[in-house]
């Protein structure tokens, strides 16, 4: 006996994995929308090869990847690959994220073509302030000329799967590069069928099944990863050779939030390889190894830099790493002390304690009474110096380690002061506080000096120069023992020390610094040295959340 039923069977569901990232521009302000926004807001990805406006010749050239991440992304990435034949431009990416199945596949395409890759925005020429990328400044072939930007560009969502791809893979402190959940999106769908059977030995046997009707029945989603995307996610990271920490980053921000991830953060997991530096711009190209100095490329091969070593040399000329070599730079002199006060704010004025010159046998005398007449008050120490005696470096270092103080690199600059003398001393205050500014630009810490900086707790550089010191065969117990003392890895920083005299040293970037644990902290673009600490005449604020303790008693602005 044999007959037909038409009944509904069950559930049916198609999964596709997608992530949605809404954000919203205007980064200060804030990282996240509603979940709810359209996607017209934020069109799909195209790339233009664009070549800098800024030189007449031998001009470097990039892929800008800008937009929302979809299904078709890839193929496009492939035929602009193709286009470029052999060639290995960078591609800057700007993009708010999208499909992760494409941005794997991004990311594969890049690694096998040997790309770098980087997050910023590109401005073509000609373009207006609303429309970077406008439409009248792209060639026939796809091409544009331009120049790429840092401040306020993004990586979010899926686009760091994207920038992973990168043999090189930098951004500044500029940019931004974002993180959050994967959104897994279910698709109910009701299937009817048209079942046969037949009945063998009293019981009921399917014989037949086709399909007679489907219909959409509504949407689900969870943000909790399967089996098989938790395998696939890992296995990427893996073979792009980032932290699977990651992960752990992806779900601390929910689908409608974004985690943006500290630069530190970045170089640790490996989403980064490296820092660009304040006159580096993405798209540049990484150094060669034997780059010679004019090359357009970004992290040079450090260069050595003159320190002094044991004893101050008076007239010896600051090699500032950052310093326009066309201007004539401040001699030297023993290292000084100031108390130093924000001029340039009303209520919310910072306060940290300058330390400037040269250190001598008797420097850590000086900074001893400097903290004696602070009392129990935690000033931060920002640093400026060529270096000078070891062993008065491992006392100060000492000194800020058992005070709990934080140290940086900066130039504290005094109001009125001719540049080759910034310390004037009509510019300081005879008792109390000296008004000034403090900046991390141009400013350095060599030699022995870096000493000094690893003992902070934090320490933190923003963009200046960090010298190394190789010692002397005497000098080796003694100097690793600081180290280990200081939590700092001796062995790695041997490797990076000059294989030259202890006369001279060698420029680190900070991101070298940072890996080495000479330093545990980056300061943000927007930020100076010094000042994370609200001075007494501060009001309860968001920067300053405890009403200030007393006003210290006067003292000397130049302790000598």
């Amino acid at each position: 006996m044999r007959f037909a039923i038409s009944f509904l069977v069950k559930w049916l569901f198609s999964r596709l994995l997608l992530v949605f990232l809404l954000l919203t521009l205007s980064i200060g302000a804030a990282t996240s929308q509603a979940a709810g926004e359209k996607k017209a807001a934020h069109p799909p990805m195209n790339f233009i090869l664009v070549r800098s406006l800024l030189c007449q010749e031998n001009c470097p050239e990039w892929i800008s990847a800008e937009g929302r991440i979809t299904s078709d992304t890839p193929a496009r990435l492939r035929k602009i690959l193709k286009k470029i034949g052999g060639r290995k431009l960078p591609v800057v990416f700007r993009s708010e994220g999208g499909d992760v199945d494409a941005a794997y596949a991004m990311g594969r395409m890049i690694r096998k073509a040997g790309l770098e890759t980087a997050v910023g925005g590109t401005r073509l020429k000609d373009c207006p302030v609303g429309d970077t990328r406008c439409q009248a400044a792209i060639a026939k072939d796809g091409s544009a000329v331009g120049y790429t930007y840092s401040s306020g560009a993004y990586c979010f969502s899926a686009c760091p799967l994207a920038l992973a791809g990168g043999v090189s893979r930098v951004s500044s402190q500029w940019a931004f590069i974002g993180l959050h959940q994967i959104t897994t999106v279910y698709n109910k769908v009701r299937v009817s069928y048209r079942i046969e059977y037949k009945i063998v030995n009293g019981k009921k046997k399917e014989i037949s099944r086709k399909e007679v009707g489907r219909k959409v029945a509504g949407q689900g989603s969870s943000t909790k990863l399967g089996k098989k995307a938790t395998a696939a996610l890992t296995a990427y990271l893996k073979e792009m050779g980032v932290s699977e920490d990651v992960i752990g980053l992806m779900m601390s921000a929910t689908p409608d939030n974004i985690n943006i991830v500290p630069a530190t953060e970045a170089l640790r997991t490996g989403l980064i390889t490296d820092m660009l530096s304040y006159n580096e711009w993405p798209g540049m190209p990484l150094c060669a190894p034997d780059a010679v100095a004019e090359t357009v490329c970004h992290s040079h091969p450090v260069a050595e830099a003159p320190v002094v070593a044991k004893a101050p040399v008076p007239q010896a000329p600051v090699q500032d790493a950052a310093a326009e070599t066309s201007e004539k730079l401040p001699k030297t002199q023993p290292m000084d002390f100031l108390l130093m006060s924000n001029g340039n704010c009303r209520e919310e004025c910072t306060q940290w304690i300058s330390a400037d010159g040269d250190i001598t046998p008797d420097t850590p005398a000086r900074l001893k009474a400097m903290l004696t007449t602070l009392g129990e008050r935690k000033l931060p120490i920002v640093l400026q110096s060529n270096g000078g005696d070891m062993d008065a470096a491992f006392a100060m270092g000492r000194m800020i380690r058992a005070a709990g103080l934080e140290t940086s690199i900066g130039r504290t600059l005094l109001p009125n002061c001719p540049k080759l003398d910034p310390r004037c001393k009509a510019s300081i205050a005879k008792n109390g506080w000296t008004e000034g500014e403090v900046f991390a630009g141009r400013a350095y810490c060599l030699s022995t000096c870096t000493l000094v900086l690893m003992s902070g707790t934090p320490r933190l550089v923003g963009y200046s120069a960090i010298g190394v010191v190789r010692p002397t065969t005497t000098e080796y117990t003694t100097f690793f023992a600081y180290f280990d003392e200081m939590g700092v890895n001796a062995e790695t920083y041997g490797t990076m020390m000059p294989a030259t005299s202890t006369e001279r040293g060698r420029i680190i970037l900070p991101t070298e610094a940072l890996k080495l644990g000479i330093i545990n902290g980056i300061i943000p673009y927007d930020e100076e040295p010094g000042l994370h600490v609200c001075g007494p005449e501060a009001k309860e604020s968001l920067r300053c959340p405890r009403k200030a303790e007393a006003e210290i008693a006067p003292v000397a602005a130049s302790v000598n």
